[in-house]
C-alpha cells in the first residue's frame, strides 16, 4: 500500500510502523512487578535448550535414537540403567547427550542401516557387544527373508539353520552329479 519495494525504504518505514502499532495494540501490564529471576552460575542453558526424550535400554545396553542405534559404554552407571528409561538431550549443534539420573552415559552410534565391512575394525573391549549387535542384525534379515510368500519352507529351515539358500542349492546340485 506504501509502495515499499526496497529493504532501504522498509528500514526507513520501520520506526513509523513500530510506532503506530505499538500505539494501537499495546497495553499496560497488570502489574509492574518483574517476575524474572537472574540467571544462576549452576543454570546450564545448553541442557534447558535442548531437545530432550526418553528412551528404554536393553539388557545388552543398547538402545535407538532416530534410526540409529546406541551402545552404551560398560560402566557401573549404565549397567544400573538396563531395562530402565534414560533420558536423550539433542543439542542444537546436533551433538548427544545421554543421561540416567545424575550420570552422563557414554556411546557409540551404529546406524541401522549400516553393513559391517570384513574390514572394518573394532577395539577388544567392544567386540562382544558388537557381534551381539550383528547376530541380531543377522536375525532379523532371516526373519525378513522366512517371512515372505515366496520363501519355502525348506528355504525358511536352511535360512534359519544359517545356511545360505544359494550354497544349499550348490551342494544338491553336486550330489547328484
Amino acid at each position: 500500500m506504501r509502495g515499499i519495494s526496497g529493504l532501504a525504504a522498509a528500514n526507513a518505514f520501520a520506526p513509523e510502523f513500530m510506532a503506530d502499532y505499538y500505539r494501537r495494540f499495546a497495553r499496560a501490564p497488570q502489574s509492574e512487578h518483574d517476575a524474572h529471576r537472574p540467571l544462576q552460575s549452576s543454570d546450564d542453558l545448553a541442557r534447558v535448550f535442548s531437545w530432550q526424550e526418553i528412551r528404554l535400554v536393553s539388557k545388552s545396553l543398547t538402545l535407538n535414537y532416530k534410526r540409529v542405534s546406541y551402545v552404551l559404554d560398560p560402566t557401573e552407571a549404565a549397567r544400573a540403567a538396563r531395562s530402565k528409561a534414560v533420558g536423550i538431550k539433542e543439542r542444537e549443534d546436533g551433538s548427544l547427550r545421554f543421561w540416567h539420573g545424575e550420570h552422563e552415559l557414554l556411546a557409540t552410534a551404529f546406524p541401522k542401516e549400516h553393513r559391517v565391512q570384513q574390514g572394518e575394525v573394532v577395539e577388544n573391549k567392544r567386540l562382544s557387544v558388537a557381534l551381539d549387535f550383528i547376530k541380531e542384525q543377522q536375525r532379523e534379515r532371516t526373519e525378513a527373508k522366512v517371512t515372505k510368500p515366496s520363501t519355502t519352507r525348506r528355504d525358511a529351515r536352511l535360512l534359519r539353520a544359517g545356511t545360505p539358500r544359494r550354497a544349499a542349492t550348490a551342494c544338491s546340485a553336486e550330489t547328484r552329479q
